[in-house]
């Protein structure tokens, strides 16, 4: 029997040699771990096209640690952060930023749609007292790819400093310093780069780091503390998760092997396509249109059908051997599907029996609507 396939967003499948990277011990203070730490760093820059502007802060901890921080040490005291919200995870970076004390503002559109540049910008220019804008690349609750590049740009005329949650997306779709201007992009271990959970990090722009000395709402998230001490001695300030470093390092040796991100997003749309596909032809119908959808997780419409309970339905589609994700959205009943994860067209379609064989048990098979489609064009994709 093997392990439950995991169609989620993080945490997800992982490879054997992932796994098996979290057998050895490694002490803290070891110089092998800290030249582990230094190569995983430099390759994370690498990845995100910023070797010449920016540095990487890892930290202890999951994805929200590293929002909380980005924040806390970006956005001055005096300073004010407009968040773009489409979904939960901006909600998120929003409660975030009032509970740390930082002026917040929110632009908010609904969940099936992106925030429109021209608005952001007007936005900046009606409130001088906006310092920084945070946006979510992949917005998770939904699986919508946001159009980060054009937001960046409204932002950097206005003269003011970008903050991109890129959790679900970073290593997969692409965001390159060089080309978009912003200040700290943040990602974790666990998602697109396919290492397990632990690791989450801020790749800032070294002045916005060097500015941001003194910010700092907490000791633990203090980004310019942790760097500064990393620089001077190549180790963690506190405790740092030795095994989850040693399986991100390992995942990071796969994902170049794979061929990097190109490889990265091609299998991934090649897993949505399929998915896509799949599920369309059982009758389920998706949240987004194409033009919105990222490669990364799908949410579908509940089937229509009475007696329909998330519980239930999870329960018969793990009894097949994948676990799926719950809906984020209130106003209509859904469910999501990772398509990220070591995993690739195989276990999707096998997913996709398994979900029809559940549907079949519980006798809520929709019924397929004729002419649907499943192709996902790559022309929206960042």
């Amino acid at each position: 029997m093997r392990e439950p396939i995991l169609l989620t967003p993080g945490p997800l499948t992982t490879s054997l040699a992932t796994k098996a990277a979290m057998l050895s011990d490694w002490g803290s203070w070891d110089s092998a771990f800290s030249a582990m730490t230094a190569s995983v760093c430099r390759q994370l820059v690498a990845i995100a096209g910023a070797q010449a502007t920016h540095v990487c802060v890892p930290l202890q901890g999951s994805g929200t640690f590293a929002v909380e921080a980005a924040v806390g040490n970006l956005v001055p005291r005096g300073g004010k952060l407009l968040v773009l919200v489409n979904g939960v995870y901006g909600k998120r970076m929003a409660r975030i930023a009032g509970a740390i004390g930082r002026q917040v503002a929110v632009y908010e559109v609904v969940d099936d749609a992106w925030h429109e540049p021209a608005e952001v910008a007007a936005r900046l220019e009606a409130d001088p007292t906006i310092s920084h804008v945070g946006v979510i690349q992949c917005e998770t609750s939904t699986g919508i790819l946001n159009p980060v590049a054009a937001i960046a740009n409204v932002v950097a005329i206005a003269g003011r400093r970008l903050i991109v949650d890129a959790m679900s997306a970073f290593g997969a779709l692409t965001l390159d310093a060089r080309a978009v201007p912003y200040d700290a992009l943040i990602a974790s271990s666990n998602k697109c780069l396919e290492g397990v959970p632990g690791v989450s990090f801020v790749i800032v722009r070294q002045e916005a780091l060097a500015a941001a000395d003194g910010n700092s709402h907490s000791l633990a998230l203090d980004l310019v503390d942790q760097h500064d001490y990393m620089r001077r001695t190549g180790q963690w300030r506190f405790t740092p998760p030795t095994h989850v470093v040693a399986a991100f390092a390992s995942a990071l040796d796969q994902y170049r092997d794979e061929g990097g991100q190109p490889a990265r997003l091609a299998r991934y749309t090649a897993n949505c396509a399929a998915l896509c596909a799949g599920l369309e032809g059982l009758g389920l119908r998706r949240f987004l249109p194409d033009d919105l959808q990222a490669p990364i997780i799908v949410t579908w419409h509940a089937p229509d059908h009475p007696d329909y309970d998330f519980g239930r339905f999870y329960d018969a589609v793990r009894a097949r051997g994948f676990l799926l994700y719950p809906g984020k959205l209130t106003r209509v009943e859904t469910f999501r599907v990772g398509c990220i994860g070591a995993i690739d067209q195989g276990e999707i379609r096998q997913a996709v029996t398994a979900v029809q064989a559940a549907l079949m048990e519980l006798g809520w098979l929709p019924q397929p609507e004729a002419g649907r489609t499943a192709d996902i064009p790559l022309h929206h994709m960042e």
